[in-house]
């Protein structure tokens, strides 16, 4: 079982360093003896590493000229797509204004006391608390729509919303002072769900999706408008400022 995790944790410390762009794709890694001396093993660990590296597809052993490092590397299992915020935000006005639909017909009691609280917490001047609040406000609504593919979907919305720094640059942009515009909106879904009503729980639901897109370019819209006003201002400075008269 040691030497068999051994090999393991070389097989992942040089993928690692192919991650890192320590060793690009199409590059030669260098030779068993010198692996072997870098990471304190034996050469058999280093071939035993290299073959488990080939079968996921991050290297090519070519006999008798070395172990190359794959052009195409596998995509991690847990790899998030490169998308913007508002494709992002798209999908999520459609999930999620479904699973409310499917929610409004078996949610508890429960549930929509927990929601009522999770309103409040969304008011706090702490942003992290109301970023908490909020994703668990619409995570609570994912589970009381008794649909697990529903719950797994829109559980890597939120970590795409998270953790893609343009899509969380763009979020916390619009999100900064629309506290009262949000308190309504998500008071409103909490009301189609006491209502039980599906038709009203995903009209509310995708409004208040439809609103933040509609935020989000208007912020884009200003954004674009404050760079074009720098570089007029910085062409003004270099081609008229100190000019001499006519």
């Amino acid at each position: 079982m040691g030497k068999q995790r051994l090999f393991q944790d070389i097989a992942e410390k040089i993928s690692d360093f192919i991650s890192d762009g320590v060793f690009p794709p199409g590059s030669r890694l260098p030779g068993e003896r010198d692996l072997a001396e870098r990471f304190g093993v034996s050469r058999v660990t280093i071939r035993e590493a290299a073959i488990a590296l080939q079968a996921v597809g991050k290297v090519d052993i070519r006999t008798g000229s070395g172990i190359y490092v794959s052009d195409d590397q596998p995509v991690a299992q847990n790899a998030l797509p490169d998308v913007s915020a508002f494709e992002l935000t798209e999908a999520r006005s459609l999930i999620e204004a479904e699973a409310a639909a499917l929610a409004a017909k078996s949610i508890s009691d429960e549930d929509l006391a927990k929601l009522d609280r999770l309103i409040e917490e969304m008011a706090s001047s702490d942003r992290e608390v109301a970023l908490a609040a909020d994703r668990e406000f619409h995570a609570v609504i994912a589970r009381a729509s008794s649909n697990t593919a529903m719950v797994y979907t829109i559980e890597a919305l939120w970590r795409m919303r998270e953790e893609l720094p343009a899509v969380k640059s763009s979020y916390d942009a619009v999100c900064c002072d629309d506290g009262q515009l949000r308190s309504k909106e998500h008071q409103d879904i909490l009301e189609a769900l006491k209502a039980r009503d599906p038709v009203l729980a995903r009209r509310a639901m995708r409004q208040h999706f439809l609103r933040l897109i509609s935020t989000m370019l208007d912020v884009s819209e200003k954004e674009a408008m404050r760079e074009v006003q720098q570089r007029l201002r910085a062409s003004r400075v270099r081609f008229l400022d100190g000019s001499v008269p006519a």
